[in-house]
């Protein structure tokens, strides 16, 4: 006899899973809790997942193993790499609205730090994420959008500041999470930004007069 067709893919099962969590928690999520988000029985989870942490380390496998596919679409919707960077920054605003969710997201954070299974995804996820961040950076140098600097450090720098700017609004509960990480994002990158040459011109009296010049001349006599 074959097996029974699959009518929904584990894909979504997890996407259900992962909406969950964000609401209770992976400690107080269930089976049961997945089964009635995604439209499956226990039974049914067990025997795709085979248990509670069976399911928890298929979601992390697939968010790991989907970071370069979010980084392709990401640069397909912004033809600006810069651009491009700040909206893959933002990418995890679009999950998490509440600080509440911000504290379920931390409780996640300590399983992956504590159980060697788990941590072993979250680094391989860590790390591609930081060279998403590096090759868009990389682009910006190129295209002139950035001056010329350490992109490898930059991307490192990028991916603390998300992390702790996504904690401190939470603690600070003002505006969205989008807004907030935005606002730090900018004040991190604005140095790196390049500027546009002033235009020098010579005129009768002056040695240099460089414009725009915001109403005064730069005289030398």
């Amino acid at each position: 006899m074959s097996p029974r067709p699959r009518t929904i893919a584990d894909a979504d099962i997890l996407f259900a899973a992962s909406r969950v969590i964000s609401q209770v928690g992976p400690t107080r999520l269930t089976l049961a809790d997945v089964g009635r988000a995604s439209g499956l029985s226990p039974g049914a989870l067990v025997r795709r997942f085979g248990s509670k942490r069976g399911l928890l380390l298929a979601m992390s496998r697939q968010s790991m193993e989907s970071v370069d596919a979010c980084f392709a679409a990401v640069r397909s919707a912004h033809p600006a790499p810069l651009d491009a960077f700040v909206a893959a920054a933002l990418e995890m605003t679009r999950y998490v609205k509440t600080p509440e969710e911000v504290a379920n997201s931390l409780a996640y954070l300590q399983i992956d730090l504590s159980d060697p299974e788990f941590y072993a995804l979250m680094k391989q996820n860590s790390t591609h994420i930081e060279a998403g961040y590096r090759a868009l950076l990389d682009e910006a140098v190129d295209t002139g959008a950035l001056v010329p600097c350490d992109t490898a450090r930059l991307a490192r720098a990028v991916g603390a500041l998300v992390t702790g700017s996504l904690l401190g609004w939470a603690i600070a509960r003002r505006g969205t999470a989008e807004a907030w990480i935005r606002g730090d994002l900018t004040m991190l990158l604005d140095p790196y930004r390049k500027r546009p040459r002033l235009r020098e011109t010579r005129s009768p009296g002056a040695v240099r007069t460089r414009l725009p010049s915001r109403g005064r001349l730069a005289r030398r006599r």
